[in-house]
């Protein structure tokens, strides 16, 4: 239900987009993430630190967008903000026992098996992942008109998180798998019983 919570925003933005253009979409997206966050809020007192972040950024962003009238603050803010959790990806490897990717994503393997080495692997790829979607975004909205920048942020970067997360999800869930139990050796037909 959270996700579904989280991604209202980004639905309103695509809609608001069709009805108004950029600088209505603009407002939708930075209202509707503050009530997505107070809704967060309500329904389990607190509140999730990237969607905290994505929040803050959206404001700061979509606030120059509007004063500033250009649009390319806004078409920034996903680059910023994949940036800055590929660098929290990065330098979760240096601090703490574990990466950021394993404190994301061992909980829902349910299993502590995946080596430590795995987990440093798997949290470079997030590191990559998301440092080549910042770029992608951007290069979407610098070479591509608005409207195919406005449907690669709202669908082409979730289908991409998506599949992304899934993958990873199974290619661990794979290493952790235990491995099956070797055959039984076969009893020794010499053998008397006693």
């Amino acid at each position: 239900m959270n996700a579904l919570l989280e991604f209202s925003p980004l639905l309103a933005f695509m809609v608001a987009y069709y009805v108004g253009g950029i600088y209505v979409a603009t407002t939708t997206l930075m209202v509707a993430m503050i009530v997505a966050l107070a809704v967060l809020w309500v329904r389990s007192r607190r509140l999730p630190r990237m969607y905290l972040l994505s929040t803050v950024l959206v404001l700061v962003f979509g606030s120059a967008t509007l004063i500033l009238h250009s649009p390319v603050f806004i078409q920034w803010k996903p680059t910023i903000f994949m940036w800055l959790v590929a660098a929290a990806f990065l330098l979760s490897g240096f601090f703490g026992t574990q990466t950021l990717a394993q404190r994301v994503l061992q909980p829902a393997l349910g299993t502590d098996i995946v080596p430590a080495k795995i987990w440093q692997r798997a949290n470079l790829m997030w590191v990559v992942f998301y440092a080549v979607s910042g770029l992608a975004n951007i290069a979407v909205a610098r070479l591509f008109s608005e409207q195919v920048w406005v449907y690669f942020k709202v669908i082409g970067l979730t289908v991409l998180s998506l599949a992304f997360i899934m993958a990873q999800a199974y290619w661990l869930a794979r290493l952790a798998a235990p491995a099956p139990d070797p055959e039984p050796a076969p009893a020794d037909a010499g053998a008397t019983p006693e």
